[in-house]
């Protein structure tokens, strides 16, 4: 259990269109996420493509600390994976894999929805251990957001969102 005591939904609608959908395990289909070097730049500051180990120990390691999520789209009938986020209360990691749809709002619909679920469970606050400086779109998210700016960081800012 990622959370302990809490059950982790299946899914969480946040759409009609826009869904996350629980980790099952399977993730080969993010593996070309991953092969982006800008996509890599922006979650871990360096543009070396992922390997499929490495790809699996993150996943790993995201499952056993929050509750990690695949973002889904509805395209032409299916839901089809876009990006992944991770839920917990002391971070809020999240990839758009998919860079069609980068600048669309998807990443704010994803995690307001989360900033409820904190609220449903109780926290008192959500924390966002870093933000590159380079990641200014995800940084213009989470202050638009609510979340400040709390402490600095090697390469950015540690984030932090009052919810109660």
């Amino acid at each position: 259990m990622p959370i302990p005591g809490v059950l982790q939904p299946e899914l969480i609608e946040i759409t009609p269109a826009l869904r996350l959908r629980r980790f099952d395990g399977r993730f080969d289909f993010a593996f070309d996420w991953y092969q982006d070097p800008e996509t890599v730049y922006l979650v871990d500051g360096v543009r070396e493509p992922y390997s499929m180990q490495r790809l699996s120990a993150m996943y790993h390691y995201l499952d056993a600390h929050g509750e990690l999520y695949f973002i889904e789209q509805l395209r032409e009938n299916a839901f089809v994976p876009i990006g992944d986020v991770t839920f917990w209360e002391d971070d809020i990691p999240i990839v758009i894999g998919d860079a069609s749809v980068r600048g669309q709002g998807v990443g704010s619909l994803v995690v307001s929805a989360l900033i409820e679920r904190g609220r449903a469970l109780g926290y008192p606050a959500l924390h966002v251990r870093e933000i590159y400086r380079w990641n200014e779109a995800s940084r213009r998210m989470f202050l638009k957001l609510g979340f400040i700016p709390v402490a600095e960081t090697e390469d950015g800012h540690s984030y932090q969102l009052q919810l109660s």
